[in-house]
């Protein structure tokens, strides 16, 4: 936890990865992230993996940090309560995070109409509104068909929800750019994040769409990393490793580790190539390339292999499953600074994450958990909206609030 965003008070209205990912990320950095639950819990609240006693992993750890009013949202003195908390004054407030629809009473349009500078992030699926999620556009962008192993009859799913992840980062970034903007002119903003549009604008990027237009489809490499030298090896013990030589250092080094100058020369005899000038060749003619690695690492065990490919220089890196890593990986999670264990929601204590990127030289601030559903809601109510004790407990009463 940082303390830049100190101060800023944004309330969020989302489920799922995305919209809940953004507002993380800016309670990571200090802001005030205010989510209004329905009551009993939204959607996503009892989304998998769960704990033994039936919490949520999932919910408790993309709301961490994070405080919770309970609205009954099916009733409309639940949504006119929403879109006052949303709206409420203040230079640092009016910032509101939501994957609700376009229309509807948290339109930005509704909001606009009560607070005139608000700025509303709006996570969405598709651009003109229709619903999606981030699997269902994977696959529309044709990630999929370039997924898995040469040969595959059918499309091969990421396990990991890239595009929502990009959809709450990019949400947080526009947020405080618009917010900048807001301290200079007084001006709102209206943002949209459709998923389409980030894999759209993403595969333009890297440039896999132009691709696509000029050549046509890539198909499938397996784990052959594209237009460069990467591929996973097995070593004598049975470990397998994935190892990449992109840069003619690395190349020189890989070559000079598994005693292959020779080997190689010959290859590049027979093909006219240089594998030190050309990365894409070493892609070209890996057929040849490869067997003289896969021999040379299959001779020797990781613990051989691995200081040998370290003295190097060589980027590589042992497979491992998730189980493996948390439990052994220094680097990832044993001795990573960016956990601290705490006591979550559910009661139970485990390393929970901080903010991904570090200050260097500031301390970093402890970890806080998700909260327990309308955890805040009585200050939320009386900070934040003026009410007095005995209006927060009518509210109660009537079941709008709890």
């Amino acid at each position: 936890m940082y303390q830049l965003l100190s101060g800023l008070r944004v309330v969020e209205a989302a489920a799922f990865v995305a919209g809940p990912t953004g507002g993380l990320y800016l309670a990571q950095m200090g802001a005030e992230v205010i989510r209004i639950d329905q009551i009993g819990g939204g959607p996503d609240y009892r989304r998998w993996p769960l704990t033994d006693g039936g919490d949520s992993l999932y919910w408790e750890g993309l709301n961490k940090a994070k405080k919770s009013i309970q609205i009954d949202l099916s009733r409309p003195e639940g949504r006119e309560l929403a879109v006052t908390l949303a709206t409420a004054p203040g230079d640092e407030a009016g910032l509101f995070l939501t994957n609700f629809p376009v229309d509807g009473f948290l339109s930005h349009a509704n909001l606009a109409a009560r607070r005139a500078d608000i700025i509303t992030a709006r996570i969405m699926g598709w651009a003109d509104g229709k619903p999606a999620l981030d699997y269902t556009v994977n696959a529309a962008a044709g990630v999929p068909a370039m997924t898995g192993p040469v040969g595959a009859d059918r499309p091969v799913n990421a396990v990991l929800p890239a595009w929502d992840l990009l959809g709450g980062t990019w949400a947080a970034f526009a947020m405080v750019s618009a917010l900048h903007r807001r301290r200079q002119t007084g001006e709102g903003a209206e943002i949209r994040v459709p998923l389409s549009d980030l894999a759209a604008t993403s595969l333009s990027h890297l440039g896999f769409a132009a691709e696509a237009m000029l050549h046509g489809d890539r198909g499938r490499l397996g784990n052959d990393l594209f237009g460069a030298f990467g591929r996973d090896f097995a070593t004598a013990d049975g470990r397998r490793i994935y190892l990449v030589a992109i840069t003619p250092k690395q190349w020189r080094g890989l070559v000079t580790a598994l005693d292959l100058a020779e080997a190689v020369a010959g290859v590049e005899a027979a093909t006219g190539a240089n594998f030190i000038a050309d990365e894409g060749a070493r892609f070209t003619y890996r057929a040849q390339l490869f067997p003289l690695f896969e021999k040379a690492m299959a001779a020797l065990g990781l613990a051989e292999l691995a200081p040998l490919l370290d003295g190097a220089g060589v980027t590589w890196g042992p497979y491992q499953t998730l189980s493996e890593a948390v439990h052994g990986d220094a680097r990832l999670f044993t001795g990573n600074p960016q956990f601290q264990t705490i006591t979550h929601k559910s009661g139970l204590s485990y390393p929970a994450a901080g903010p991904a990127a570090t200050l260097a030289g500031e301390p970093r601030g402890p970890v806080r958990p998700a909260p327990r559903l309308g955890a805040d809601t009585d200050q939320v109510l009386t900070d934040v909206l003026g009410l007095a004790s005995g209006a927060v407990g009518a509210l109660r009463d009537k079941g709008l609030v709890a």
